[in-house]
């Protein structure tokens, strides 16, 4: 699934059986003619395609639109999605994987559960309001934080070259505080790249 730039991109699961993409925007009065959303439904896969028309610009598309994409969740296993937005959110969505293609500084994941991977080489900020699955974050030269619930049972794994994990409670610096062998990851991986695992208890 290829959607391009927006402001807002928002995913969620439902329990329907087509996937709904639906564009808003509060400034652009002709999105029906300056977007074009196309699915292919091919044997065991579908692709989206959201293409911009009229002279609509990537910068344009960026300020001005907000994409809401709902799967029927009985359906899912694997998903891919790329994505350039100022805030990406995976709402109330189980599959068995979901590989997110991004460029954006904020990702909120909430009822999330499976792998979700994000590739991203900007500095980001993670919030997951749960933990049920796996976050593995890929990312080169980037110094990101992933903010979790207070108490989550996790275990954090970092590959790739010169990358490290540190943790912080209320804004503090902290002994490392993951659970070896727990069922829920945290993986960082990449090269050069930093992650902040946080709990907030205001976010708890």
């Amino acid at each position: 699934m290829k959607f391009g730039g927006a402001k807002q991109f928002v995913l969620s699961g439902y329990k329907g059986e087509k996937i709904r993409v639906r564009l808003a925007s509060n400034t652009l009065s002709t999105l029906q003619n300056d977007f074009k959303v196309r699915i292919d439904d091919i044997r065991k896969r579908i692709d989206v395609d959201v293409n911009r028309r009229n002279g609509i610009s990537e910068a344009m598309a960026k300020e001005a639109i907000c994409i809401f994409v709902q799967v029927p969740s009985p359906y899912i296993g694997k998903m891919e999605c790329a994505v350039n937005a100022e805030t990406v959110e995976i709402r109330s969505l189980e599959c068995d994987s979901i590989e997110l293609d991004v460029k954006t500084p904020k990702i909120v994941m909430d009822n999330v559960s499976g792998t979700v991977e994000v590739n991203c080489n900007l500095d980001m900020e993670v919030i997951c309001c749960s933990l049920n699955g796996e976050v593995a974050i890929n990312q080169v030269s980037a110094t990101s934080r992933i903010h979790i619930p207070e108490d989550t049972i996790f275990t954090a794994v970092t590959k790739g070259i010169g990358t490290s994990i540190s943790y912080e409670k209320d804004g503090r610096q902290t002994e490392r505080f993951d659970t070896p062998d727990a069922e829920n990851i945290i993986e960082l991986n990449g090269i050069k790249s930093e992650l902040v695992i946080c709990t907030d208890k205001e976010r708890s």
